[in-house]
């Protein structure tokens, strides 16, 4: 029995590994904080599991959803995006629910690409953004990536004969892993840049809400032209601690909108109705709760960088995201550095070449974890280091 080739050149998952190296050392009865994954440690808010309680009773819920999302659902999402941004979106026909943003992040490869073709991803990002392209038997360019450049993708370096079959440019700002954010200068360049070469820019928004220090982070979809080339993923997974219930939607120019949904029409039936309404709670009743998320992640942020700093580890403080980007010490790898913190830390954290060539150097470190392991993980690391 043979696989097909695209899968001899997908590397193992990233946060599956990191599973794996967790549940091995839990199994020896080894003490281990993770600080690897980024799943909230907080419950999804009552409100909404109320909604959902309500909604599983309802007989309705229990046939096929609607392919594209509930019409309520869609209204919804179209919603939150006026509200939110001052976006206005067609629900019947640019806003396409999601089984999550990283199975649309997938999918809309399949609705592009062809093999052969390139995808322009982050140098650092999400590692979707290429395994989708391999899955299609296509090719990635990874995008430079330099923290004197505040971590922008810079496309406008991409080589012109990798452009001429390129289809699909991907960018995520507030961005994961680094926490860098994004200008409107940037995104208006991003725009005329995929208008030029006839290309889709995907925006992956999916940490737009959680922000610090004052920071409220955009939609590209505000910009001038920009759903003449763009798309934009949101998720409720980070926002509302929602990640198990795996609910997203895309929304933005709506022929790009009608290709992802004809993929998904022919590759999955919809998301359960039932979480579809209680996402409608979500984002329609008081976002209190998102707002309280934000102080706590402030909170952890701060207290990670005190005790980073004061072990003599370097690291900016991000404006958003649930992660903290760490420069490694002098004489490791970003693999060497996790291996030695998980080995004899008994800490989890990510390394940054995972997430892409220039991710080489730095960890990344996820703020999913109450106060006081936070702190014990940065004490075992202090004393890892002195050995």
């Amino acid at each position: 029995m043979k696989t097909a080739r695209n899968l001899d050149h997908l590397p193992p998952y990233l946060f599956a590994q990191i599973d794996a190296k967790r549940d091995a050392l839990v199994s020896q009865g080894i003490d281990v904080i993770s600080l690897g994954i980024g799943d909230p440690d907080i419950p999804t808010p009552e409100h909404i599991v109320e909604a959902m309680a309500q909604a599983i009773r309802n007989p309705a819920n229990h046939r096929y959803p609607d392919y594209a999302g509930s019409k309520d659902y869609r209204q919804a999402c179209a919603g939150w995006m006026q509200r939110r941004f001052g976006v206005e979106l067609d629900p019947a026909t640019e806003v396409l629910a999601l089984i999550g943003s990283k199975e649309g992040i997938a999918h809309i490869q399949t609705a592009f690409v062809n093999p052969g073709d390139y995808v322009l991803a982050p140098s650092i990002g999400y590692p979707v953004y290429s395994g989708g392209a391999t899955l299609m038997h296509a090719q990635t360019y990874f995008m430079p990536m330099r923290a004197e450049n505040g971590f922008l993708a810079e496309f406008d370096t991409v080589p012109g004969e990798i452009l001429a079959q390129a289809k699909i440019l991907f960018i995520g700002y507030p961005n994961n892993p680094t926490g860098a954010i994004a200008t409107p200068e940037y995104f208006d360049a991003a725009i005329a840049f995929c208008k030029e070469h006839d290309l889709l820019l995907v925006h992956d928004n999916a940490y737009s809400e959680l922000g610090f220090d004052g920071y409220v982070a955009p939609s590209i979809l505000e910009r001038p032209g920009a759903k003449e080339v763009a798309i934009e993923m949101f998720s409720l997974s980070k926002t509302y601690n929602m990640t198990g219930w795996r609910i997203a939607f895309a929304c933005g120019n709506p022929t790009a909108i009608k290709a992802l949904g004809t993929v998904k029409n022919n590759l999955d039936s919809g998301q359960f109705g039932a979480i579809q309404e209680a996402a409608i709670v979500a984002m329609e009743s008081s976002q209190d709760c998102v707002a309280q998320m934000c102080v706590l992640y402030q909170r952890r942020r701060d207290l990670v960088l005190d005790a980073l700093h004061a072990i003599g580890i370097e690291c900016e403080a991000p404006k958003a995201t649930i992660y903290v980007w760490v420069k490694i010490p002098e004489g490791y790898t970003s693999a060497s550095f996790a291996e030695k913190v998980l080995t004899e830390a008994h800490v989890i954290v990510t390394p940054g070449s995972g997430y892409g060539p220039d991710g080489e150097g730095f960890i990344r470190i996820s703020l999913t974890t109450p106060d006081e392991l936070l702190l014990e993980a940065v004490r075992r690391i202090k004393e890892t280091m002195a050995k």
